[in-house]
Protein backbone atom coordinates (compact mmCIF):
# COMPACT_ATOMS: atom_id res chain seq x y z
CA UNK A 1 0.00 0.00 0.00
CA UNK A 2 1.39 3.45 -0.86
CA UNK A 3 2.02 6.12 1.75
CA UNK A 4 3.22 9.70 1.53
CA UNK A 5 6.94 10.00 2.27
CA UNK A 6 7.84 11.57 5.62
CA UNK A 7 9.88 14.29 3.88
CA UNK A 8 6.81 15.69 2.12
CA UNK A 9 5.07 18.88 3.20
CA UNK A 10 1.95 20.17 1.47
CA UNK A 11 -0.46 23.06 1.51
CA UNK A 12 -3.95 22.50 0.11
CA UNK A 13 -6.65 24.90 -1.04
CA UNK A 14 -9.76 24.70 -3.22
CA UNK A 15 -7.68 24.85 -6.42
CA UNK A 16 -5.19 22.11 -5.53
CA UNK A 17 -1.98 21.85 -3.57
CA UNK A 18 1.65 22.83 -3.44
CA UNK A 19 3.91 19.96 -2.39
CA UNK A 20 7.48 20.33 -1.14
CA UNK A 21 9.95 17.49 -0.84
CA UNK A 22 12.24 18.87 1.84
CA UNK A 23 14.85 16.16 1.22
CA UNK A 24 15.28 16.94 -2.48
CA UNK A 25 14.25 20.61 -2.36
CA UNK A 26 11.69 20.13 -5.14
CA UNK A 27 8.24 21.72 -5.32
CA UNK A 28 5.24 20.36 -7.17
CA UNK A 29 1.85 21.81 -7.99
CA UNK A 30 -1.23 19.57 -7.95
CA UNK A 31 -4.70 20.25 -9.31
CA UNK A 32 -7.72 19.65 -7.06
CA UNK A 33 -7.98 15.97 -8.01
CA UNK A 34 -4.28 15.35 -7.32
CA UNK A 35 -4.68 17.21 -4.05
CA UNK A 36 -7.61 14.98 -3.09
CA UNK A 37 -5.61 11.84 -3.90
CA UNK A 38 -2.66 13.03 -1.81
CA UNK A 39 -4.93 13.83 1.15
CA UNK A 40 -6.56 10.40 0.95
CA UNK A 41 -3.12 8.77 0.86
CA UNK A 42 -2.17 10.73 3.98
CA UNK A 43 -5.28 9.29 5.65
CA UNK A 44 -4.00 5.78 4.95
CA UNK A 45 -6.45 4.93 2.20
CA UNK A 46 -5.50 2.36 -0.43
CA UNK A 47 -5.73 2.79 -4.20
CA UNK A 48 -9.05 0.96 -4.48
CA UNK A 49 -10.68 3.03 -1.75
CA UNK A 50 -9.32 6.24 -3.29
CA UNK A 51 -10.76 5.25 -6.68
CA UNK A 52 -14.15 4.58 -5.05
CA UNK A 53 -14.07 7.97 -3.32
CA UNK A 54 -13.12 9.86 -6.49
CA UNK A 55 -15.69 8.04 -8.62
CA UNK A 56 -18.43 9.06 -6.18
CA UNK A 57 -17.16 12.60 -5.53
CA UNK A 58 -16.60 13.54 -9.16
CA UNK A 59 -19.31 11.30 -10.67
CA UNK A 60 -16.95 9.45 -13.00
CA UNK A 61 -16.71 5.83 -14.09
CA UNK A 62 -15.06 3.65 -11.42
CA UNK A 63 -12.70 2.01 -13.94
CA UNK A 64 -11.48 5.38 -15.17
CA UNK A 65 -10.95 6.57 -11.58
CA UNK A 66 -8.98 3.40 -10.78
CA UNK A 67 -6.71 3.82 -13.82
CA UNK A 68 -6.15 7.51 -13.12
CA UNK A 69 -5.35 6.88 -9.44
CA UNK A 70 -2.86 4.12 -10.34
CA UNK A 71 -1.16 6.37 -12.91
CA UNK A 72 -0.98 9.33 -10.52
CA UNK A 73 0.43 7.25 -7.67
CA UNK A 74 3.03 5.77 -10.04
CA UNK A 75 4.07 9.33 -10.93
CA UNK A 76 4.29 10.27 -7.25
CA UNK A 77 6.49 7.21 -6.65
CA UNK A 78 8.81 8.14 -9.54
CA UNK A 79 9.35 11.53 -7.93
CA UNK A 80 9.91 10.01 -4.47
CA UNK A 81 6.81 11.58 -2.96
CA UNK A 82 5.14 8.27 -2.17
CA UNK A 83 6.65 5.04 -0.84
CA UNK A 84 5.31 1.50 -0.85
CA UNK A 85 4.88 -0.06 2.58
Amino acid sequence: MPRVAETIRSSHNRDGAIVLDVRQGHMFSLNFVGSAILELLKQGRGESEIADTLAARFEINRDIAEADVAEFIATLKRHGLVESI
